[in-house]
């Protein structure tokens, strides 16, 4: 099989190649002056098991459009199977019609990678577990719950735990992080009254004196995040903090984080870290590269992914 990576999150890539014991595959991507995307594979493909690494993540639609284009390529390059490794799904929020004459994103994209060539998907804590349905192609949809339960469990051992997801949507992810630490569960109740702005209404759940874990899939502007601290700690926690698998960090992210009673913010290195994101000491990134090469080595020897679920 061949790694190929494209642009978006290349020490990623580096790390996974590394596990797997293969170089990445030669590739150049070019821009012309208008920011026209154009790439060349610099190796012979033909008849290869290929996967090409790229998160959607910021700036997203570059970094999409440069994997559709990489796709388009390799199918050209009559690659045998060619699989489409994306650690972060991007558009995957715009699951849904959420008002008249609004679009369903996520399934414009599906249709797109599917499209342009991809064979399978490989992917990581989809926001929506319905965008699976959205692809006409294989997909296998990774959980990092192992990843942040095995670092939850090392820095909290012996204190009362409480895990909480801040929205109704994310009860069943939280329920399953606090039963693999055997700990409590609560619940934020919020509003929101528009995109990008949220309100806790009420806690659900016995949150005093407790070490509070707050588990998400995506912390973007994390103004939900610092809401939902600030109304734990006012509720007696005795500390929070946040395990959230993609950490996209938009906007007033990095500054809200900073001043909020949050002692840490942990998130994969599904994206990479901006420069201010790494100079944030509240934010900490932990390797899903060990995850992503096992997945890859399964995929492509044809042997059962699930196991790594567990």
């Amino acid at each position: 099989m061949k790694i190929l990576a494209c642009n978006s999150n290349l020490p990623l890539a580096e790390s996974i190649a590394d596990h797997l014991n293969l170089p990445l595959t030669r590739a150049a991507v070019k821009r012309f002056s208008d920011q026209e995307i154009w790439c060349e594979i610099q190796e012979n493909v033909r008849g290869e098991d290929v996967f090409v690494i790229q998160s959607t993540s910021f700036p997203a639609n570059d970094n999409l459009m440069e994997l559709l284009v990489m796709l388009d390529t390799l199918r050209r390059g009559s690659a045998r199977r060619i699989t489409a490794v994306m650690p972060y799904f991007g558009y995957a929020r715009q699951d849904r019609k959420s008002g008249p004459r609004t679009p369903i994103s996520a399934k414009l994209v599906a249709n797109l990678i599917t499209v342009a060539g991809a064979d399978r998907v490989l992917t990581m804590d989809l926001h929506a577990d319905q965008i699976q349905g959205f692809f006409d192609i294989p997909l296998d949809n990774l959980f990092a719950s192992p990843v942040l339960t095995s670092d939850i469990r090392a820095k909290f051992e012996g204190q009362k735990l409480v895990i909480v997801s801040p929205d109704v949507g994310g009860v069943a992810r939280a329920r399953s992080v606090a039963k693999r630490l055997d700990a409590e569960l609560a619940i934020i109740d919020k509003r929101r009254p528009k995109a990008g702005i949220s309100e806790v209404m009420h806690v659900i759940g016995d949150v005093k004196d407790a070490a509070c874990i707050l588990v998400d899939d995506i912390v973007d502007s994390a103004g939900t995040l610092c809401n939902a601290a600030t109304a734990l700690m006012e509720r007696g926690a005795s500390s929070v903090a946040a395990y959230v698998s993609h950490g996209v960090l938009s906007g007033p992210a990095v500054e809200r984080i900073t001043n909020s009673p949050m002692s840490e913010v942990v998130t994969t290195d599904s994206i990479k870290a901006s420069d201010a994101v790494r100079a944030c000491s509240k934010i900490r990134q932990l390797p899903v590269a060990p995850l992503m090469a096992e997945a890859i080595r399964r995929i492509s020897e044809e042997k059962s992914v699930s196991v790594l679920f567990d």
